[in-house]
């Protein structure tokens, strides 16, 4: 398979996770998004990572949560291995986030199933993320912009895919978004620290 894999569309970015350069880029797509959607700074930046450690396939949200946290443990982060946001409690960190933020700036973080072909890529895309479709769920949409991870193949026996999903595949994609976020949210932060620091 090549690596040098990516899809740039009016939605967003679609690049595959063993891409020399699939980290520069979503720090680059992530930064480009934080820019346009608080552009003077106003809104705290919240990460809400969804899915479960109960699933190799669905561990991909609380793995790039608990490894947010491990580079800065004062990033807003919901959802990690230790507490993961999930389909039952979904609703619940919402309204911690909205009670605890006004206006926040949402990033959701989340598996998803897709064609074989598609297997390994990232997604980063503008909206509102849908949880729990690949199991038929119906839960609240969520964040300003999302990134997910296409951990699997989906259209049959979904559970059981995303029981059997191989955890390194799922390691390697969270890894790699987690430090691309990180990236750009430490750039933004710099940048709109330096301006406000101009402008007093």
């Amino acid at each position: 398979m090549a690596i040098n894999k990516q899809l740039h569309t009016e939605e967003g970015l679609s690049v595959y996770y063993e891409d020399p350069l699939c980290f520069s880029r979503i720090e680059r797509s992530v930064y480009d998004l934080l820019l346009e959607f608080n552009s003077n700074c106003s809104r705290e930046i919240v990460f809400v990572c969804i899915g479960t450690d109960r699933a190799t396939g669905d561990c991909l949200g609380p793995l790039v949560g608990t490894r947010l946290r491990s580079f800065n443990s004062s990033i807003n982060v919901y959802g990690t291995l230790e507490e993961p946001t999930h389909a039952t409690n979904l609703v619940q960190v919402l309204e911690k986030v909205h009670g605890s933020y006004r206006h926040p700036l949402i990033v959701a973080v989340d598996a998803c199933l897709g064609s074989s072909d598609r297997v390994g890529f990232i997604n980063i895309k503008k909206g509102s993320l849908k949880p729990g479709t690949a199991l038929k769920k119906t839960l609240p949409e969520i964040g300003d912009f999302y990134i997910s991870g296409v951990v699997n193949v989906g259209g049959f026996l979904e559970h059981m895919v995303l029981q059997n999903t191989r955890l390194y595949l799922v390691y390697q994609m969270a890894d790699t978004i987690a430090r691309g976020l990180y990236m750009a949210y430490s750039r933004f932060d710099y940048e709109s620290r330096r301006q406000a620091a101009m402008l007093n």
